[in-house]
């Protein structure tokens, strides 16, 4: 079920009254219900991946209570905390990886791959649900989180539909104690998740689907095209995975507010960030975090020789660009992060931008403009290895690109179709920037007056239904 669809508008207000006025007053019926409501909207893809989320939020509820037993045989605790990592990643493995490895060995040794190929169906977002269970174990391992009994309050925090297919990829720390004690419904909370909703679908259906348009004509006959128009339509996806991605997070982020439930923010306007150390600080900072707390820490994290801060640094990023698909295009973008990253390191200056570019000033300095222009530009150079089909339509993309034909004027698609995406791009931009220290961008609680409100929210409205492109599922469905 998509959040741009028909489907779901009639779902949210229905789970909306039923969780407030119908299971309100006992919170066991309340989860289950989560749960159930859950499981329609995940099954409404297909029902039999319903049977996958099932017993992976079941292994690793088991694991937690399992571990808790041993907690004074380390040894033991230690290997069912291990085994549920394996057994979780091997389905990941299996659905996600199985085929890519299968065909590329294959390849390798030309050997033929009849009957080798298992060629089955993705299950739609089994990356995010899979770290997230992981996430509930290892933290009980750690002694960071106490196990639950509750088989059905384990099964909301996994299934919990806002962020079910496409993240945040919440931590049981968070999330999962939310589901413990009895939610109280908020007016001001549920309003300002219905803003964050509003700009969310701005920049899903407005600004990404729009943009969409003009990418896939590119990309799919981009052999024909100057390096100009590459090039735009390399910037045109460069906001379109920003609109499609963050739309959905603050889609999922909204809608819980609306069911009591705090998530963690997965994008802080990434697009003004002054070097890449400080664009992955604000880029998907769930999974951010998430490779940071169980991969790069243990690992010894910055607290090693440089040598081997590096190794950790490439480690990161490179799982992080194969957590992304069974592509080698993914892992040559993870690659090319770590190596921008790479003289910041060597430098010390990854921490170097920590706080609000341009903190107390209504426009950034001349420095801080030019670097914020710099970490765009290569970010597009690496977002279009990422969208790229494989490497040698990346190499060849990106060669014509920096041929003579960039000086060419860009083919356009379209006369009438520039000026209101160009405009949507540059309303998203400008409200990030004036509310880039807000927790969202379209946190009007400042404004007092409720005839301006009111007027904003018409507004939206109105370009939402004149504006909004065809409704495109979200790109991060298939990760």
């Amino acid at each position: 079920m998509l959040f741009n669809s028909i489907e779901f508008a009639i779902f949210l207000p229905l789970v909306f009254v039923l969780y407030w006025f119908v299971f309100n007053r006992n919170l066991k019926l309340q989860n289950l219900f989560v749960v159930v409501a859950s499981y329609v909207f995940y099954g409404w893809w297909d029902w039999r991946f319903l049977f996958l989320i099932a017993f992976t939020s079941l292994c690793s509820w088991g694991s937690g209570l399992l571990i808790k037993k041993y907690e004074d045989k380390p040894k033991k605790a230690k290997t069912v905390s291990v085994l549920n990592i394996v057994l979780n990643l091997l389905i990941l493995g299996m659905f996600k990886y199985y085929d890519f490895f299968v065909a590329e060995f294959a390849q390798l040794f030309h050997i033929p791959t009849g009957g080798l190929l298992l060629n089955i169906i993705l299950p739609v977002g089994i990356s995010f649900y899979t770290f997230q269970a992981l996430s509930y174990s290892i933290d009980v391992y750690r002694g960071k989180l106490e196990p639950t009994r509750d088989v059905v309050q384990f099964f909301a925090f996994v299934s919990f539909f806002p962020q079910l297919v496409a993240g945040p990829i919440e931590r049981a720390t968070n999330l999962l104690p939310q589901f413990a004690k009895p939610r109280k419904f908020d007016y001001d909370t549920a309003v300002d998740g219905m803003r964050q909703i509003l700009w969310g679908l701005f920049k899903k259906i407005v600004v990404a689907d729009n943009c969409a348009v003009y990418v896939d004509q590119v990309f799919s006959t981009y052999t024909e095209q100057t390096g100009s128009t590459l090039l735009l339509a390399a910037i045109f996806f460069t906001f379109q995975i920003y609109g499609d991605f963050s739309g959905y997070s603050d889609i999922a982020i909204g809608t819980a507010k609306l069911f009591g439930i705090k998530l963690m923010r997965n994008f802080n306007v990434p697009y003004f960030s002054r070097d890449i150390a400080e664009f992955w600080r604000r880029w998907h900072i769930s999974l951010t975090t998430w490779f940071r707390d169980y991969v790069y820490i243990p690992l010894g994290g910055s607290r090693v020789s440089k040598a081997k801060v590096v190794r950790n640094t490439f480690i990161i990023f490179l799982l992080s660009g194969f957590w992304h698909g069974a592509n080698w295009t993914f892992i040559a973008w993870g690659a090319y992060h770590a190596l921008l990253f790479l003289p910041l390191i060597l430098l010390g200056k990854n921490r170097k931008h920590t706080d609000v570019v341009a903190t107390g000033r209504r426009l950034p300095s001349l420095k801080e403009t030019g670097q914020m222009l710099l970490t765009f530009f290569l970010a597009v150079i690496g977002w279009i290895v990422f969208r790229a089909s494989n490497i040698a339509e990346a190499w060849q993309y990106l060669s014509v690109l920096f041929s003579k034909s960039l000086l060419t004027i860009p083919w356009l698609y379209n006369r009438h179709y520039y000026i209101p995406v160009v405009l949507s791009v540059v309303v998203m931009l400008v409200v990030e920037w004036l509310q880039r220290d807000k927790d969202h961008a379209f946190d009007l609680s400042g404004i007092k007056n409720h005839v301006v409100k009111f007027g904003i929210y018409y507004a939206m409205l109105v370009v939402l239904f004149w504006f909004g492109g065809h409704a495109e599922s979200f790109i991060y469905f298939q990760f």
